[in-house]
């Protein structure tokens, strides 16, 4: 028999407060030392500390505002970069000058996308559109390769017929204005993208800091030049592009992960720790669940006495599905399937044990 213990849209317009959770999105251990503080200046910290589950209409209001202030902030850079290429000619700066306006593209699809997925689902798109923000995050990847890759055509170039490069105070200049402003708006998109569980958002942020680190590469490419190496700024631009590709191999594994529907073993594990504490829960046969967008939906089969009434095994039900949502973040809907025990050895699932074998 199967208990589903809600409407879905119904789940939607819960709050629930959470203590000290984490959800472990990416696999992986923690790393200390020089090594780990260099890695998260591209990747970032890849837990998420959550004090409470969103509903998704205020999760998606959060990802908008964080697309509206950061798209102000990129775009003021670009222009200030832009102005000093003009004068300048550096190749170094036009490069970060396209990063920084290929993150200004990328807003475009995730803001389409955050608006998309707060329409109810239909007949047609019956688990709505939360897939719409996995979707804006392959071309948030594909704006990255298309920036890395004009900055490395351009770089090469450069190399082969070089110019001359002036202006080299505003050069390093612009480096300090685009990591300033590319960190900020780093530090702002991964934040509010892991809190709502947004992985689309959280490339977005990690193309920024990857941007903003690359930005004082471009004072190197200055100070380079001012030493008397003349190809130090095509050379920093190629550097610049390699550093990037790199943003583009992590951004594309979370993305695609996503996609296909990969979730943390530890989550799965909660789940099932959580519903073996539920009262009258006797064990637990199966556990799915996965990313809708940046909210999560799950499927689990619990097992319980064979002598309860219908009525009492739907209440037993319900309050697994209850005690998820409390404690397991971003969770907006399970499926609970009930089982009955059995002493005979038989399953409760002859009848269509076939089609499954």
């Amino acid at each position: 028999m199967t208990e589903d213990s809600h409407d879905h849209d119904h789940d939607h317009e819960h709050e629930h407060e959470h203590e000290h959770e984490h959800e472990h999105e990416h696999e992986h251990e923690h790393e200390h030392g020089l090594r780990a503080r260099v890695t998260s200046l591209f990747v970032g910290h890849r837990h998420d500390h959550v004090d409470t589950i969103d509903s998704a209409l205020t999760s998606s209001a959060d990802g908008m505002r964080a697309l509206k202030i950061s798209v102000l902030m990129l775009a003021l850079t670009a222009v200030a970069e832009f102005v000093i290429v003009v004068f300048s000619g550096s190749v170094a700066v036009l490069g970060d000058t396209i990063h920084n306006a290929g993150d200004v593209l990328t807003a475009l699809p995730l803001g389409f996308a955050f608006w998309l997925q707060r329409r109810p689902p239909t007949e047609r798109y019956t688990y709505g559109y939360g897939r719409a923000e996995d979707l804006a995050g392959v071309f948030v990847c594909v704006i990255i390769g298309v920036s890395a890759t004009v900055t490395a055509w351009i770089s090469i170039a450069r190399l082969i017929h070089p110019s001359r490069v002036s202006h080299l105070g505003l050069i390093a200049a612009a480096g300090v204005v685009g990591f300033l402003g590319n960190e900020i708006v780093a530090t702002y998109r991964v934040r509010v993208g892991r809190r709502i569980g947004s992985a689309a958002l959280v490339a977005d942020g990690m193309h920024a800091r990857a941007d903003g680190v690359t930005s004082l590469a471009v004072v190197l490419g200055a100070a380079g030049v001012a030493a008397g190496w003349s190809s130090a700024d095509a050379v920093v631009g190629l550097v610049i592009s390699v550093i990037i590709f790199n943003v583009l191999r992590q951004a594309t594994r979370d993305i695609v992960r996503r996609l296909m529907d990969s979730v943390d073993p530890a989550l799965v594990d909660q789940i099932d720790r959580v519903l073996r504490e539920v009262p009258g829960v006797e064990g637990v046969t199966s556990i799915r669940v996965r990313w809708i967008g940046h909210r999560l939906e799950a499927e689990a089969t619990i097992v319980s006495a064979a002598t309860l009434t219908l009525n009492d095994a739907h209440v037993i039900a319900e309050n697994a599905h209850h005690q998820l949502l409390h404690d397991v973040p971003r969770l907006s809907y399970a499926l609970i399937h009930s089982d009955p025990t059995t002493d005979d050895g038989s399953s409760p699932h002859d009848v269509t044990g076939h089609h499954f074998s």
